[in-house]
């Protein structure tokens, strides 16, 4: 449940437009809904900040909508993660307001519109064009989160010029999420220039010897710049929900 709506439920109990029944009928499923497959946490928001997410991997559309719908219905925002172009078209079927970007494999349901809370701004940097969708999943994520996102992609050290264009930008973000796959150097690379967190993500992007991302992860975990934290390969979303965060402004 979102902190604003049970500030706004207490208050109205306390005003005697509600009841203590009706409240407690929109408290029941609270800390978490037991669905016999899933058991929703939709005490997430109160402890994090962020509702819990649908991983939709592995899940079918089914389930998938089911979970939505019971978030939905506690008012919060939906954020579905690796979510297919064929369970998209069912889920909005179920839901029509669906946003889904096939690029980033992300669907959203809004409920109500982020507010900024990040103090700064989070740039996302990708290495190439194929490193685009796991930058997305990261752009898109701290967005939800109510963050101001920008996004610089295409400016891996194969031309390294293309990245010294926007050393204005480097510099004035707050957090930097960096996406490479391949030899994973760019993160090293943006940590050398800025004074900034840097969030580094391998992608599984890269030939035979990439070992599917290996070779990133283990250049980016080798890095000689300071200051460069690593997430696992792919993750997106873990280093969208890290950079947002170290943005968070303070209560």
């Amino acid at each position: 449940m979102d902190p604003h709506r049970l500030k706004e439920l207490l208050a109205q109990v306390g005003a005697g437009t509600v009841s203590a029944d009706e409240a407690l009928d929109v408290l029941r499923s609270l800390p978490f809904e037991d669905l016999g497959f899933a058991k929703i946490d939709h005490h997430r928001q109160l402890r994090t900040g962020f509702p819990e997410v649908i991983f939709g991997s592995g899940k079918t559309a089914e389930q998938i909508i089911e979970i939505a719908r019971r978030l939905k219905d506690n008012a919060q925002n939906v954020l579905i993660t690796r979510l297919t172009p064929a369970e998209a078209e069912q889920v909005r079927r179920a839901f029509p307001d669906l946003t889904y970007s096939a690029h980033a494999r992300v669907g959203t349901l809004i409920h109500a519109q982020p507010e900024i809370t990040g103090r700064g701004l989070i740039l996302v940097v990708a290495a190439g064009t194929s490193d685009v969708p796991v930058a997305e999943e990261a752009a898109l994520t701290a967005e939800l989160m109510g963050n101001t996102v920008e996004r610089v992609y295409d400016v891996g050290i194969s031309g390294i010029h293309r990245l010294f264009a926007h050393h204005d930008k480097l510099r004035a973000a707050a957090v930097l999420v960096v996406v490479a796959g391949m030899e994973g150097a760019l993160p090293s690379v943006v940590a050398g220039l800025v004074d900034r967190p840097v969030i580094a993500v391998p992608t599984s992007i890269g030939y035979g010897a990439s070992f599917g991302g290996l070779a990133a992860l283990l250049a980016m975990l080798n890095s000689c710049a300071a200051g460069v934290t690593v997430v696992n390969i792919d993750n997106g979303f873990g280093a969208g929900v890290a950079a947002g965060l170290i943005n968070r402004r303070e209560a």
